[in-house]
């Protein structure tokens, strides 16, 4: 058994870019509204939107831009979204209705509100993680994963659990928001003997999942789990010869899940899912 990620097909979300996006929309959010009526178009805000373009074109447009350049834009973005957002408020006090917007407006005008607060949030107290964070505006249920690979440190998609038996895959656990895989062991282990009256004679698994309470389980059922033994090891030779050479069959075993993972991802497009409807974008939990 083994974890992995499947990358969402979404840009790049840095905090700035999000942003930029967020004031675009509230900007035709707000032209939306003020054509329901012609005395609600005093309420739009009072600045230039090439300005605000300028001045996020000012970073992205630099090949290495500074962290304090970065922040000091963010804060300025931060200033005309937060502007939007009162225009908006004044504009439905007036008489505007929400109800006259597209369905995906004002849904996303939702996620604009949360996507301010989290940022203004991560910028005052200078901290760079937030929990259930907002990497996109229409994809909401899309969140980083952090993987620590070299490729990539954080994937943005859903995570995945998934175990062979016989040569047959099996998705048991999937959720866009992060998890620790090794609590998935267990109850992996006891579907496994409702299904077939037994447990499995041995799990092979990444390190991961290999924790003290995990152990303690495989040993009280009788199942070999990989991975190396605690204590010393054997001062006979020939013992520590075999159970060296049985600790890699057993790696070698568990190269097939990421055998399953690679052809996934190469053949069947798991490296980029095209989902975009929150209903087909559930977890689940099998």
């Amino acid at each position: 058994m083994d974890a992995s990620c499947t990358p969402a097909d979404i840009t790049d979300p840095t905090d700035l870019k999000l942003l930029n996006k967020a004031r675009e929309s509230t900007e035709r959010i707000i032209d939306d509204l003020c054509d329901q009526r012609s005395d609600l178009r005093s309420h739009r805000p009072r600045y230039d939107c090439g300005r605000a373009r300028a001045n996020f074109l000012s970073v992205t447009k630099q090949k290495k831009p500074r962290r304090r350049k970065i922040k000091a834009v963010i804060h300025r973005q931060l200033d005309y979204l937060q502007r939007n957002l009162d225009a908006v408020d004044a504009l439905i006090a007036s008489g505007a209705v929400l109800s006259g917007l597209k369905t995906h407006w004002w849904q996303k005008l939702l996620v604009i509100n949360e996507l301010r607060r989290q940022q203004s949030i991560v910028l005052n107290a200078k901290a760079r993680s937030m929990p259930d964070r907002i990497v996109n505006l229409v994809q909401r249920q899309v969140r980083p994963i952090v993987r620590g690979k070299a490729r990539a440190a954080v994937e943005v998609g859903a995570k995945i659990s998934v175990s062979i038996r016989n040569g047959f895959a099996f998705l048991h656990r999937l959720s866009w928001d992060p998890y620790n895989e090794g609590e998935g062991l267990i109850p992996q282990a006891l579907k496994y003997k409702k299904e077939y009256g037994c447990y499995p004679e041995r799990i092979c698994a990444d390190r991961i999942y290999i924790n003290t309470k995990n152990r303690h389980f495989c040993a009280r059922n009788s199942i070999r789990l990989s991975g190396k033994r605690l204590g010393r090891p054997p001062k006979d030779p020939e013992v520590n010869a075999a159970y060296k050479q049985l600790l890699s069959a057993d790696q070698r075993k568990r190269n097939e899940v990421e055998g399953v993972f690679g052809s996934g991802k190469r053949k069947y497009a798991l490296k980029l899912i095209m989902a975009r409807l929150a209903k087909g974008c559930r977890n689940l939990d099998l």
